[in-house]
């Protein structure tokens, strides 16, 4: 079930900041043009879920529980569709973390959609594995780096 979240001002101006502190991130399929999407994103599943937020090159937060999730965001324009996938670029498969959580933000409206997240070996397990420009013949969309993709309704 889809989530959605309208981020405070306070949210916003933080994720705002942390992007134009942060610049272009290495192995950023969009070499940075996502970093607001990013930060909001893991702000706010950090108070959704009263985790630590403690990122680091494998993880973003710690639960209370000890597990650790690494938030993936995407950029959004509309409300996300159970069929919609959401990725994990090969560049990340480096990263040691107990499970994914992701989300889709959509700026114009400042909306933040909470998409579900799953353990990282059940994402593999499931997931397809997709080239660099290799359109996905579920929506059509061309990929931009080698990525293993899942549907929403799969989390």
């Amino acid at each position: 079930m889809i989530t959605t979240v309208s981020p405070t001002e306070e949210q916003t101006a933080l994720a705002k900041k942390k992007a134009k502190d942060m610049g272009s991130i290495k192995n950023s399929i969009t070499k940075g043009e996502g970093n607001v999407s990013g930060f909001i994103s893991e702000i706010v599943v950090s108070e959704v879920f009263n985790a630590r937020y403690t990122p680091c090159k494998d993880y973003d937060l710690v639960l209370p529980t000890g597990e650790t999730i690494d938030v993936k965001a995407k950029r959004t324009t509309v409300y996300p569709k159970d069929y919609y996938e959401c990725s994990i670029a090969k560049t990340s498969l480096h990263q040691k973390c107990d499970m994914y959580f992701f989300t889709r933000y959509d700026e114009r409206n400042n909306l933040l959609y909470l998409l579900g997240g799953v353990y990282q070996d059940d994402f593999f397990k499931k997931a397809k594995f997709l080239k660099k420009g290799q359109k996905d013949g579920d929506n059509g969309f061309i990929v931009k780096a080698d990525c293993y993709n899942l549907a929403i309704k799969d989390l």
